[in-house]
């Protein structure tokens, strides 16, 4: 009987056909030409220099758009302000697209903020009165920390508090100025001696879907604007010869609704402030232009399907070598046949990922493109997590291909329970709910070892498949896959004997 050293050098000696080794070449090019043709294939679309997208503390792709009525506040202070309203508009909504309506998003925000100057990107704490959450202290673009709910009026109005001692700023809220609740704390490392304070407002554009294909939808977002009213405005700890400016953090006051109805900006009568805004302040997405480090794996599914058709030949080979003069499969042979082909895949789609992510991010950057940003250890898990995917997948469909014994057959199904899912739900064709179900309970789950984006829950966006959202975790995608090779190998060695001198006996295949 031969070790299992050897069992492996003979099973990798039968693998490495020139055939099988082009087809395994030609799945790693599949993936990095199909990924550096996407990312050749896109620019920025800007009137000369496209500006640079706003970045975070942090280094990641935020969001910092509103208006600013600000004055410098030192290292120790606070402001406190009362809110008496807060109001919008939305422009165009379904179903019929012919009127501007009044209204709030969920997401609207107004209140007070402490900010590292009026740099997009420049580190902040706020507290705010939202248009469906209540009040909410929010810093540094991705974190969030809800208070009380509900809205306000002028026979209800909130008072909101932001006081620094240093890096920590601190929130309060209170319904008479008398009795305060603490919201939340933050720590913004690196403030200067001197900060911008103030108030702002901000509205993030409509989000609705519009229905396509068998129950699919498609994003629509239509400009919203968002104003509040304040008084009591009160400062401590900033100079006494300040004055108050107004600013717009990014962008305002472009659109034909900002230009011939409403303006974006702050307005100061009678000791009530009025601040009107657009925009947002949080973390970036793929729904604000920032791609994501995984778009540029569109050559996946063709790679697999190549992965597929090796994996299942070398082992439905096998058995037509038994059926003419070879010696029977055993447990051990597809166990080592198993080993061989996983390994090898692993190793193709490490190599594959590993070349196609980090060239098509740099051409992607290089073409004015913003990139979402991810850490060291999120872009090390997706190479070697996509790389797992592969050797899965191979491994699954030599246990396709001993438990159907036809190649044809083991294809069809491995693509039907893998490839098929896959592509389907990148698209906008099914029913949300169900293109999620799909990526939970197939093969196909293992998709999930690709993902970088993050679903935040204080930022609206579409989060299904289709748009690059997958139902579950990295781990538990790549979990679910696991299970699957694991069950179906676990079925075929079941149904094989032991070793040669156990072949004889008769095996029940039913």
């Amino acid at each position: 009987m031969l070790t299992t050293s050897e069992l492996l050098r003979r099973e990798w000696t039968g693998f490495r056909r020139p055939g099988r080794l082009i087809a395994m070449v030609a799945a790693a090019l599949a993936v990095v030409t199909i990924g550096l043709l996407y990312a050749f294939g896109n620019h920025a679309s800007c009137d000369g220099l496209c500006p640079d997208e706003p970045t975070g503390p942090d280094g990641s792709l935020v969001n910092d758009q509103f208006s600013f009525l600000h004055r410098d506040l030192g290292e120790n202070g606070s402001i406190t302000v009362r809110m008496t309203s807060m109001t919008g508009t939305i422009t165009y909504p379904p179903p019929d697209h012919d009127q501007i309506v009044p209204g709030l998003v969920p997401w609207a925000k107004a209140g007070i903020i402490i900010k590292d100057g009026v740099r997009q990107g420049s580190s902040y704490a706020a507290l705010m009165l939202t248009g469906d959450h209540g009040v909410r202290m929010q810093y540094d673009y991705r974190h969030d920390i809800a208070g009380s709910d509900g809205g306000v009026s002028a026979t209800s109005p909130r008072w909101l508090r932001l006081t620094r001692a240093g890096d920590t700023i601190t929130g309060y809220e209170s319904a008479d100025g008398e009795r305060w609740a603490k919201v939340g704390t933050a720590r913004l490392s690196g403030l200067p001696r001197t900060v911008r304070v103030g108030l702002f407002a901000t509205s993030p554009g409509d989000l609705t879907l519009r229905p396509v294909g068998l129950g699919g939808a498609t994003e629509e977002v239509r400009f919203t604007q968002a104003g509040a009213t304040f008084d009591n405005v009160v400062l401590k700890g900033a100079p006494s010869a300040g004055r108050w400016s107004g600013d717009a953090v990014g962008e305002m006051n472009r659109t034909d609704w900002e230009k011939y109805h409403k303006a974006s900006g702050a307005v100061e009568e009678g000791g009530t402030i009025s601040v009107t805004g657009t925009g947002d302040i949080g973390p970036g997405d793929a729904e604000g232009g920032g791609r994501p480090v995984e778009r540029t794996l569109g050559g996946l599914a063709l790679g697999l399907l190549v992965v597929l058709v090796v994996a299942v030949r070398f082992v439905t080979s096998e058995y037509r070598r038994e059926a003419a003069y070879g010696p029977p499969v055993t447990r051990r042979t597809l166990a080592a046949k198993a080993v061989v082909v996983g390994a090898v895949t692993f190793l193709t789609g490490l190599l594959a990922v590993g070349i196609t992510i980090p060239v098509g991010v740099a051409i992607l950057k290089g073409n004015g493109i913003p990139v979402i940003g991810v850490s060291a250890f999120t872009g090390v898990r997706v190479v070697v997590g996509t790389a797992a995917v592969f050797a899965l997948t191979a491994v699954l469909a030599v246990a396709l291909g001993a438990l159907l014994r036809r190649a044809w057959l083991a294809i069809l199904v491995g693509v039907l329970a893998i490839a098929v899912p896959y592509v389907v739900t990148s698209f906008p064709l099914l029913a949300d709910g169900l293109s999620q179900w799909l990526l939970r309970v197939t093969p196909a789950a293992g998709f999930a070892a690709q993902q970088t984006l993050i679903a935040y829950p204080q930022v609206v966006a579409h989060y299904v498949p289709s748009a690059g959202y997958f139902p579950l975790p990295w781990w538990a995608g790549i979990a679910v896959l696991c299970a699957y090779a694991v069950m179906l190998l676990g079925l075929a060695l079941n149904r094989l004997p032991h070793s040669d001198e156990r072949a004889g006996q008769p095996v029940d295949w039913r």
